[in-house]
């Protein structure tokens, strides 16, 4: 299978040169501009591959289908990508810098002093002889998640060059706000014709995150009683040192991101802000078991009644917002959504490997509304850093992947 690497490079320095950055701060959707001139961007280029359909709805996300290639009742595939990029790092002005072939050894990004280290990324020692595309230092890359749009869109140019390729119908779906979690905010079942689909938006190659981290948000507010320091004797309760002291009450060597790896969920305290009448904290709770997200609410519940018990004139008010849950828990209806990823990377003499997020996807929201989705590697690496790098070599791969388990689906999906 020849993949057109050289133009898939291109369009992928294309696109991560419009900044996308995610606002959790706004409203709107989506919440940054450059969302809606990429989606613009890829809607132009759809239709010049021949795809009249491709379109921009009214919220952003850009919708197209590359229609079957073989007769009779075949499924239909969705492929799924996000444009925005993650906030925790600016994505504005991006400088891709490409090494053609990697050579082993420290990266050095541009003149900025960061440096990426294969004592720091392990992944480093698999990629000798990959051309890799780094940053400058400065920002991030952009490869989550435009490393699975351009997979996307070179599947698409490639199926639509060659119409022997055996598939199905192939619905394409870019949405918005992913990274903030909103991008599933305007997913419209009764638009989605698929059988399944599947993200493309994981690390490294020949990978199915056919599970991640069920999650909740906790929203602890702490109200006190503010009076001037000068007469705040006996009187003054301190919000603020409340929530100190709830956070000094949960463990310090356990259930946090930092001391828990593989399947361990965690409770992590993410932002805090307020004054000594009233003060908010966020936890985010996390585990592949929803269920264990009422212990982890237990939990902080309790350490606040021990702080209002050593403060007993402050209040605590503690809400809890669902967020998403583990895709696993709806893939029942279509089992082989997994099992056909799995035979595509046998079909094509890789090693496929069935993993676990330790975080979401847009697809576990799909997954829970009625559309089995789980997610594809696309070679991302060192994600929501100055440091982000992607492989193309194994973007390639991900374009074979899905060409071949496109094909699978349509021989064996018939049923």
């Amino acid at each position: 299978m020849s993949i057109n690497a050289a133009r898939l490079l291109k369009r992928f320095i294309r696109y991560v040169q419009v900044e996308t950055t995610a606002n959790p701060e706004v409203e709107t959707y989506p919440s940054s501009r450059g969302q809606l001139e990429l989606g613009h961007i890829l809607v132009n280029e759809l239709r010049e591959m021949g795809l009249d359909n491709a379109h921009q709805d009214e919220n952003g996300l850009v919708w197209a289908l590359i229609p079957s290639s073989v007769t009779g009742p075949v499924p239909t595939l969705l492929f799924n990508a996000h444009l925005d990029t993650s906030p925790d790092a600016s994505g504005k002005d991006i400088k891709p810098q490409i090494i053609e072939c990697y050579s082993g050894g420290d990266i050095h990004l541009g003149n900025s002093g960061q440096v990426i280290r294969p004592a720091e990324c392990s992944e480093l020692g698999g990629l000798q002889g990959h051309c890799l595309v780094t940053t400058d230092g400065t920002t991030l890359l952009g490869g989550d998640d435009k490393a699975g749009v351009s997979v996307i869109m070179e599947i698409a140019e490639h199926l639509l060059e060659r119409p022997e390729l055996p598939h199905g119908a192939v619905q394409i779906l870019f949405t918005c706000d992913e990274e903030i979690g909103r991008g599933a905010n305007y997913f419209d079942l009764a638009k989605i014709s698929a059988t399944a689909g599947y993200t493309l938006d994981g690390a490294g190659a020949d990978q199915i995150e056919a599970e991640n981290f069920s999650a909740d948000m906790l929203i602890v507010q702490a109200f006190g009683h503010v009076i001037h320091p000068a007469i705040a004797y006996g009187r003054m309760v301190n919000a603020i040192r409340g929530l100190g002291l709830l956070l000094a009450e949960l463990p310090l060597d356990r259930l946090s991101p930092e001391t828990t790896c593989d399947r361990e969920g965690f409770i992590h305290p993410y932002a805090i802000q307020g004054s000594v009448d009233k003060a908010e904290l966020k936890f985010l709770l996390r585990d592949f078991r929803a269920q264990t997200l009422d212990d982890y609410q237990q939990l902080v519940c309790a350490a606040a009644e021990r702080v209002m018990a050593r403060m007993p004139n402050l209040r605590f008010q503690i809400d809890r917002n669902r967020q998403y849950r583990n895709m696993s828990d709806y893939f029942h209806s279509v089992p082989h959504v997994v099992d056909f990823a799995l035979q595509a990377f046998e079909v094509l003499g890789r090693r496929g490997r069935v993993g676990a997020i330790r975080g979401g996807t847009d697809g576990a929201m799909f997954s829970e509304r009625g559309l089995p989705t789980p997610n594809l590697s696309v070679g991302q690496h060192n994600i929501h850093s100055v440091l982000e790098f992607v492989s193309l070599d194994q973007m390639v791969a991900a374009v074979e992947h899905a060409v071949r388990l496109l094909e699978i689906w349509q021989l064996q999906g018939r049923s």
